[in-house]
């Protein structure tokens, strides 16, 4: 059985391995290739420093570009007895170089490595969601100018209230994941921060160079006070958390509007048919329930950046233990949106809309603000317009055209999507994805 990387003569007790390590294996594998990535870099940097000859630095990066491509083939695993990523891939470097492979950890802790591991996941996973956000929102910008001359009633209190369309609905969750964006880019930019080098919280003796770190691994800059770095660990969580949850928000208010207003009783759009389900003995139904599950999933993740918070919280300065559980939370996170933002976006480019609502004359008293405006415009006082249609309305008179003529920036006839499209475009442009993609296809060409 492998020893552990900290053990020394005693061993410890089965039952307290099985409780400490927990789910650590499991976990480890959504970060064993930037384990890998981020050992490359490190060693790179020790031979710069003269704690590793080139022969070796040879050798090593040659046996870790093994393991990564191990790792991309789904051929990785940590074997049992291994406490966790770090452990697997040193003992693999040791089982093939021998004493080389145990020189890897100078001027390293688990505690510096685990936090590099976790944030070029989280970056790598940051970029996946920004990506797929972006896609969703050309689908709902395109198909709020398809239909932006299609009228829906808009409701407050679940009542009918004022004239909408699809072009403000469709636009509305359109700009709602630009302010979304937003908030995942400034996630990102407190995530691409180095830590390596930081070790257990407080630096090393050795004369590493963390600006070299930092440039091998495509970072914007580091975490340069090194208790900092330690600090960091579970806010980066619940920040990038906060990050998620936002999107999901976004998602799962417009999973619910689709689920209403594809029922029945309202029927302004319809699901396609291959994106819903039947019953088991009603031989009509078509349930929503992919909308259903994402409106339940991202609920889910809202209540993320309170779970790591109520983990981290009231923890003083330096590593404990307790940020490990963060880990079982946070890292499966990113596979659940990603799988919202997939279906939300299909569902949303192959949604069917009804172009008749209005027609039904159970929706005309949305029309009573355009008159009680109309009479305004006319000269009479707002407080006596409201009040005589109100009254023609209680007796049964208040007839209108179903038409409207809304001009001013962000109403039904202005949408302003090209500037909505140019904000999304400023937020795009913000991210810093290039350096780090470079970053890490230089380090796996290394010696190529």
């Amino acid at each position: 059985m492998a020893q552990k990387l900290w053990e020394k003569s005693v061993q410890v007790n089965k039952e307290i391995e099985r409780f400490t390590v927990g789910r650590d294996r499991e976990m480890d594998l959504y970060l064993a290739k930037h384990d890998v990535l981020g050992s490359m870099a490190h060693i790179t940097m020790l031979q710069s420093i003269g704690l590793l000859t080139e022969d070796e630095l040879k050798q090593l990066l040659t046996e870790l570009r093994k393991i990564h491509a191990q790792v991309e083939q789904g051929n990785f695993v940590i074997e049992e007895g291994v406490e966790d990523v770090h452990s697997q891939v040193e003992l693999m470097l040791t089982r093939s170089l021998g004493d080389v492979g145990k020189k890897i950890h100078s001027g390293r802790s688990r505690n510096d490595q685990v936090l590099l591991d976790l944030k070029l996941f989280t970056r790598a996973q940051l970029k996946e969601v920004a990506e797929l956000t972006e896609q969703l929102f050309y689908v709902l910008i395109n198909q709020s100018e398809k239909f932006k001359n299609i009228l829906m009633p808009g409701y407050t209190h679940l009542q009918i209230a004022m004239p909408s369309s699809f072009g403000l609905w469709f636009g509305a969750y359109a700009e709602s994941l630009v302010d979304d964006m937003m908030f995942l880019q400034a996630a990102f930019k407190m995530c691409n921060r180095n830590p390596l080098g930081s070790a257990a919280g407080y630096g090393s003796s050795f004369p590493l160079n963390r600006s070299l770190t930092t440039g091998l691994l495509g970072f914007d800059s580091m975490n340069y006070n090194v208790v900092y770095a330690q600090m960091g660990r579970g806010k980066v969580e619940r920040n990038v958390a906060f990050a998620l949850a936002s999107i999901a928000g976004t998602l799962s208010k417009l999973a619910f509007d689709a689920c209403l207003f594809n029922s029945q009783n309202f029927g302004f759009v319809k699901l396609p048919d291959e994106c819903t389900t039947g019953s088991s003995i009603m031989p009509h139904k078509k349930n929503p329930d992919v909308f259903e599950l994402t409106r339940a999933k991202c609920n889910k993740i809202q209540s993320l950046p309170q779970q790591i918070m109520m983990i981290a919280n009231n923890l003083p300065s330096g590593y404990f233990r307790d940020l490990q559980i963060i880990k079982e939370v946070f890292l499966p996170a990113f596979d659940e949106l990603k799988d919202c933002l997939r279906m939300t976006t299909y569902i949303m480019n192959e949604i069917k809309v009804n172009e008749h609502i209005l027609d039904d004359d159970r929706y005309l008293l949305i029309f009573s603000v355009e008159e009680v405006n109309r009479l305004a415009r006319e000269g009479m006082p707002f407080r006596d317009a409201y009040k005589k249609v109100g009254l023609d309305i209680e007796a049964g008179k208040f007839t209108h055209s179903k038409e409207v003529h809304h001009t001013h920036e962000g109403s039904i006839g202005n949408l302003c999507n090209d500037r909505i499209n140019l904000l999304m475009q400023e937020v795009i442009e913000g991210f810093n994805f290039c350096s780090m993609a470079e970053a890490e296809k230089a380090l796996l060409a290394t010696g190529e």
